[in-house]
């Protein structure tokens, strides 16, 4: 482990997981999604990952209309890299999920590398009731719905967002996924450096234990080699911190944020996203390593730069 490198931390800030019940610090609102990451970038996150949210109701929404104001308001007040997901939710149309990202032209957008199951009903044992209507459904439904991510739809995103630029957070929830990066890479669909983000402890996806970790890693060393990519890890719920750390101890980036677990430590719910970049700041920091910048990440990434995106 180079004591000269710097990790990038994500922010990954609301998401499309979590329902209003679970939290009351859940960001819905354009203000309170801005704000968390603009806090988060000040605590050290050199990446926001951001989706939107109906306002009223909290509900998962990629119409561009309500990203534009968090959006103008991040940049007017941070440098932070701003990261739109092309993932939306797993109730959306293809279309519909890569619309803010076809609009605002940014800098980085994440796009799934599989189809999968996405099981998120195991949550409903935890909630008697439900602030809105559209949760339950939302959550029971996990059990038949599918996310779809055909091969079809990842070259639909890879290549229309290339005509501006962008590059990609590589969101890989199981090994097959790392070869299907390699099968657009091989055809030159996509090209390196590959920003590849592990997702770990999704119902559906590879585990959270360390020696799923390490499968992941081992394999994209062998896949791509360690000088043509840059790898980063997520962990749901519990498997966050845990993860994370793992990660920067074989030399990868971290993320975190209310997306990937509303909890800052067992029983406490996090505030705010920035107080989960505090914590894991901390770890990176103890470990004798320094945090990237946003500019650190632009240049780590290959990035087309803040003054290149179209809002």
């Amino acid at each position: 482990m180079s004591k000269e490198r710097k990790v990038i931390i994500t922010c990954a800030v609301t998401g499309s997981i979590h329902t209003p019940t679970m939290s009351p610090y859940l960001p819905i609102t354009a203000e309170q999604i801005a704000t968390n990451a603009i806090d988060a970038a000040n605590a050290g996150a050199a990446i926001v990952h951001l989706h939107a949210r109906n306002p009223r109701n909290g509900h998962p929404d990629q119409s561009p209309e309500l990203f534009e104001p968090f959006l103008k308001e991040i940049r007017s007040s941070s440098n932070v890299v701003m990261n739109l997901t092309t993932g939306g939710s797993p109730a959306m149309s293809i279309e519909d999920r890569a619309a803010p990202a076809f609009r605002f032209k940014p800098e980085v957008a994440s796009l799934n590398m599989g189809t999968m199951n996405f099981g998120l009903y195991p949550m409903l044992g935890r909630y008697k009731e439900f602030k809105y209507d559209w949760e339950y459904e939302y959550l029971v439904g996990s059990r038949h719905r599918i996310f779809r991510n055909t091969f079809q739809d990842i070259e639909y995103i890879l290549r229309g967002c290339a005509e501006h630029g962008t590059r990609f957070e590589i969101e890989c929830y199981d090994i097959g996924h790392l070869y299907t990066l390699s099968h657009f890479a091989e055809r030159g669909v996509i090209k390196p450096p590959f920003f590849i983000q592990s997702v770990f402890g999704i119902l559906g996806g590879i585990g959270g234990d360390p020696e799923d970790v390490l499968h992941m890693r081992r394999t994209a060393d062998r896949l791509f080699g360690r000088d043509t990519y840059i790898w980063s890890v997520l962990g749901v719920g519990r498997n966050q911190i845990p993860v994370a750390t793992q990660s920067v101890t074989l030399g990868g980036n971290v993320r975190v944020g209310l997306e990937d677990s509303l909890w800052l430590k067992k029983g406490q719910l996090a505030r705010s996203c920035a107080e989960q970049v505090t914590l894991v700041r901390s770890l990176i920091e103890t470990m004798g390593l320094e945090i990237a910048t946003p500019d650190d990440a632009r240049s780590i990434l290959g990035l087309k730069g803040a003054s290149n995106v179209n809002f």
